[in-house]
């Protein structure tokens, strides 16, 4: 039986190769608000869908973050990517840290964009009964994109994102991502990485901020930095995008590992 190949889209050229992985609300449409400004002769970016999402919505799996990574690291060889850089978004960022815990010789940099933590990120029994009730209730769906990004969205927005999750994510995926990325920690693996790691978090998010991100990322990480994006929450790519390509691409270009375009 062949392998599964996660669906994936290239943008660039550019000789230092980079893998982004989407969070718990959306595929790798997630990225598009940011696609149109990325440096493309000196990166190359590879869009994935991990399984239960977007082109893998009907994908078979166990839905955990080690297997999001095993997936990733599958379609980095198949795509002939030995070293190459990771961005992570939320959920994202939690597989993106699984990848350097499985092949932390084949990193370049990390990039978490609020990223959850390596530890996981228990939550009390009122946020849990939320969170797992979104799997089918579009109202949740709503009251978490709206307290993630400090409540000052725009209804539209907030509808509007509402209708990509639910349009974009298998329900059954969905929830099943929810238990491995809020309640599976492996930091062990990842702590006294020297793996030049980057978290970027938003001011307005209470929950995936940079305080978490101080006692967390830049703790485990033996070369971290972090920025915060005043005007950002939870989806920088949406609310910031242009901030977040800064911030990100002088991260993966100080790796000084590239050669010269041709």
């Amino acid at each position: 039986m062949a392998s599964f190949v996660l669906p994936h889209a290239l943008h660039g050229r550019g000789a230092h190769k980079v893998i982004a992985v989407h969070g718990w609300f959306a595929d790798r449409s997630a990225f598009d608000p940011v696609l149109p400004d990325l440096d493309r002769d000196t990166f190359q970016y590879a869009l994935v869908d991990l399984r239960g999402y977007g082109e893998a919505k009907a994908a078979a799996g166990a839905y955990t973050t080690g297997e999001g990574a095993a997936d990733v690291l599958a379609l980095a060889d198949r795509l002939g990517w030995e070293r190459f850089s990771v961005i992570g978004h939320s959920m994202g960022g939690s597989v993106a840290q699984r990848v350097l815990a499985a092949a932390p010789h084949r990193l370049r940099r990390l990039v978490g964009i609020s990223p959850v933590p390596a530890s996981g990120l228990p939550l009390p029994p009122e946020q849990w009964e939320l969170f797992a009730g979104a799997a089918h209730a579009p109202d949740n769906r709503r009251v978490i994109i709206d307290l993630t990004t400090g409540g000052q969205r725009p209804a539209a927005w907030l509808d509007r994102m509402v209708r990509r999750s639910l349009e974009c994510s298998d329900p059954k995926a969905f929830r099943a991502w929810l238990d491995s990325w809020a309640t599976e920690g492996f930091a062990a693996e990842v702590e006294g990485s020297a793996v030049p790691a980057l978290a970027v978090t938003g001011t307005l998010d209470p929950a995936l901020n940079a305080e978490l991100a101080r006692q967390t990322w830049l703790r485990w990480y033996a070369d971290s930095e972090l920025v915060e994006l005043p005007s950002a929450g939870h989806y920088a790519m949406d609310e910031t995008p242009l901030e977040l390509i800064r911030a990100v691409e002088d991260f993966l270009r100080a790796d000084g590992d590239d050669r010269p375009r041709a």
